[in-house]
């Protein structure tokens, strides 16, 4: 099953395998339930009337909260100890038994995908990062994915691990989408994961991995997020990236960030 949210004339309005659901469906309310729960939640639902022609939006409700776990391919390590000005950090965090996780973006900042995204104009050196990313439910089980794009200031972070909030969170620095495809978790340990960045119409960077290489086991980082933090109404995990482009590549005004994570595909450009 695939859930994606539209904009409409009525307001936002979300979508079953391209039907509408009722005006007041919240995505908060199904997170609420266990996995076994959803499916028959939501085929209870008659669904008649085809899913709105209105462009797409994020698939979050504007309450939803949205997580990030660092340094969970080997690449990112590796990155992070080039571009740091204290690498031993890394190399710490990559093989500790707690992994780093840190608040990305309320629901109501994320950007959809056709939406767009932004880089810091107070930074120099600006990337993507493709990065599967979770649904999950108010009882910590894993019951689908997005693809999703963690944008992130390297210069910044590089100067000081403590700017991180700085280096990842602003207006414009989260994107999820197309939609949410419904699964659990065993069909998400080797999906392909691939990122193409266009200049002018042309690829100027493209690279790819696989999530059979993050280190931790996803169910893992949701353990871990969950151990202090309650979320009644479910949440969103991104889960680190393993695509770093090379030193001398940063995003541009008027590029478009392209991330395919199986199926999904989510594509934004770049504004002021």
């Amino acid at each position: 099953m695939y859930l994606t949210k539209h904009k409409s004339a009525e307001g936002p309005r979300w979508a079953l395998d391209g039907r509408a659901l009722p005006e007041d469906f919240e995505l908060g309310q199904l997170l609420a339930l266990s996995s076994a729960a959803i499916a028959g939640s939501l085929h209870a639902i008659g669904l008649t009337e085809a899913a709105p022609p209105g462009p797409l939006l994020a698939p979050v409700d504007a309450s939803s909260e949205v997580w990030a776990a660092g340094v969970t391919y080997l690449r990112s390590r590796e990155a992070r100890e080039a571009e740091s000005t204290v690498r031993d950090l890394y190399a710490k965090v990559y093989d500790a038994e707690r992994p780093e996780l840190f608040f990305k973006s309320p629901g109501w900042r994320v950007a959809g995908h056709g939406m767009p995204i932004r880089i810091r104009r107070d930074s120099r050196w600006n990337v993507p990062e493709p990065e599967l990313t979770l649904a999950i439910n108010a009882h910590g089980e894993i019951v689908g994915f997005c693809a999703g794009n963690d944008v992130s200031s390297r210069d910044i972070e590089g100067d000081n691990p403590l700017y991180l909030p700085q280096a990842k969170i602003y207006d414009g620095s989260c994107a999820i989408g197309p939609g949410i495809a419904l699964c659990g978790a065993s069909l998400l340990q080797n999906l392909s994961i691939e990122l193409t960045v266009l200049r002018a119409g042309r690829p100027i960077f493209t690279g790819e991995t696989r999530t059979s290489r993050i280190k931790r086991p996803l169910q893992e980082l949701v353990d871990h997020l969950r151990k202090e933090l309650d979320f009644p109404h479910g949440a969103f995990l991104m889960t680190g990236t393993g695509i770093v482009p090379p030193d001398e590549f940063s995003l541009r005004w008027g590029d478009v960030v392209r991330i395919s994570i199986g199926d999904l595909t989510l594509e934004n450009e770049v504004v002021q």
